[in-house]
């Protein structure tokens, strides 16, 4: 990204160190740990595949393989009873992964899964009572929702299925969803604006919170785990750059936080990539 030979070199150095070595993903978190990797080494090949021709195409293919083998499987399992935050960053993972591959069939299935879980991650008043349930995984009672939203009975425009748990996983999932529709944005596919309301309306109502607004009572009962990383400028991006769109609180959070460091999961330097002052790559 900053043209410099030396940094490309070390770049290869460590991707060809791990596909040299890696063969599979295993323990319970395989899918979640695949996930968080995978997004970031799909990203960083584009990059050093398109900027430096010195790596070579069986090391190229070598690493490519490392992808389709020890990371596909991982993040292509179904994990619909799990927190979405997963199967966010998974889907991330796998869009991203499908790219650098030209797989279009991992395409077409991640853009699902996207489609999908958004709408059962995050509420708008028009789902009805309740927020909608993930496919395949049973939930069809107000009391198994309520278990399923860390014990919330009450919805409102924007809220996530992990609010009550804590805000830090609720920014992985809007960290992951931006991804996601920034990659299907270079790929002709604008799903932002598939669900463009629904993430302005989760972004506006996190924002505020993390900034401090008081919750009131009917909210997690009144308390809030504020433990959001720097996940919004992707998002910021898009919606107030690209499109215009009035987003006061997510706005004063990102650049109350800029310059957005990293999470030290999948999320990093995103002011650098994504600030309204740097190019956009």
């Amino acid at each position: 990204m900053n043209g410099k030979a030396s940094h490309a070199r070390k770049a290869v150095q460590i991707m060809d160190g791990w596909s040299a070595a890696m063969k599979r993903h295993t323990e319970d978190n395989a899918g979640l740990q695949a996930a968080w990797s995978g997004s970031t080494w799909a990203r960083a090949a584009e990059i050093v595949h398109a900027g430096y021709p010195h790596w070579g195409d069986e090391r190229v293919a070598r690493f490519k393989e490392m992808l389709r083998t020890a990371y596909l499987p991982a993040v292509r399992t179904q994990v619909p009873a799990y927190n979405g935050n997963w199967e966010l960053a998974m889907t991330d993972a796998a869009l991203s992964i499908s790219v650098l591959l030209e797989d279009q069939d991992v395409f077409r299935e991640s853009l699902e899964r996207f489609r999908e879980r958004v709408p059962a991650y995050f509420y708008l008043r028009r789902d009805g009572a309740h927020p909608l349930a993930p496919p395949r995984i049973g939930i069809d009672s107000p009391e198994k929702v309520a278990a399923y939203w860390f014990g919330q009975g009450a919805y409102a425009d924007g809220m996530a299925q992990e609010t009550c748990r804590n805000l830090m996983h609720v920014g992985y999932a809007l960290a992951a969803s931006a991804h996601i529709a920034e990659t299907a944005w270079h790929q002709g596919v604008d799903l932002y604006r598939e669900q463009g309301e629904r993430l302005r309306a989760a972004l506006e109502f996190h924002a505020k919170y993390q900034l401090g607004e008081e919750a009131p009572g009917w909210l997690c009962g009144g308390k809030l785990e504020r433990t959001m990383g720097p996940d919004l400028e992707v998002a910021l991006q898009h919606y107030a750059v690209r499109t215009g769109a009035e987003l006061p609180y997510t706005r004063e959070l990102v650049e109350k936080t800029r310059p957005a460091g990293t999470d030290d999961l999948f999320v990093a330097w995103e002011t650098l990539t994504h600030g309204e002052a740097a190019p956009v790559v």
